[in-house]
């Protein structure tokens, strides 16, 4: 299993810098890290047509959801100061190695 080249994880908040929906932010649903790819919350809809399938209690019909984008399209938003920025790496007092913000150097992991 390949690693993800990016430092994004599930649940942070990204922005999307390139593509159709440039601009918009959304929380991290689910990581590919096969294909280095992500699903955002609410980025890059697109429509399914689904077959009903009764013993599966799957109702047809045209359904909305959201497909996988490539990490590289998407920058982390940081929590502290709100901004889109790329991520550094810290080891704290403690031990921890945690990520930080590049423009405000605040911790982005809980």
């Amino acid at each position: 299993m390949s690693r993800l080249a990016t430092p994004i994880r599930k649940n942070d908040t990204v922005l999307v810098v390139t593509g159709k929906d440039r601009g918009k932010r959304g929380r991290v649903l689910k990581i590919v890290p096969d294909t280095n790819r992500l699903i955002v919350e609410g980025v890059n809809i697109i429509k399914r047509h689904t077959r009903p399938n009764p013993g599966k209690n799957v109702k047809g019909g045209i359904v909305e959801r959201e497909a996988s984008l490539h990490a590289s399209n998407v920058q982390l938003v940081c929590p502290e100061c709100g901004a889109q920025t790329r991520v550094g790496r810290k080891i704290l007092g403690d031990g921890r190695k945690v990520r930080v913000c590049r423009k405000c150097e605040g911790v982005v992991d809980k």
